[in-house]
């Protein structure tokens, strides 16, 4: 696999694909506005029945949500202290 500096070979003819700008390659926005959607699942189907099961999913996924998130922020930060096992290619989303 080629690294973030490194150009990939391409067939004559085609141009290469320009890398994503950081607005569209971050995914914090949508995994945020995500778990903020299950959240408001909590507060409508707790207001309407809090033992159904829409609740408790609504309230599994909003607490996934917030698991996975923390991972992604754990990932991030060894990528920028650069540990051996980080995600490679993090490199255009660090802030």
């Amino acid at each position: 696999m080629a690294q973030d500096s490194e150009s990939t070979p391409s067939a004559p003819g085609h141009r290469p694909v320009p890398p994503l700008p950081r607005r569209l390659a971050d995914p914090t926005p949508v995994v945020l506005f995500g778990t903020a959607l299950w959240f408001a699942g909590v507060v409508l189907f707790g207001i309407r029945d809090w033992a159904s099961i829409q609740f408790w999913t609504c309230l599994a996924g909003g607490v996934l949500g917030i698991i996975g998130y923390g991972v992604f922020r754990w990932q991030r930060s060894a990528a920028r202290r650069g540990s051996r096992g980080a995600w490679k290619g993090l490199s255009g989303l660090d802030g």
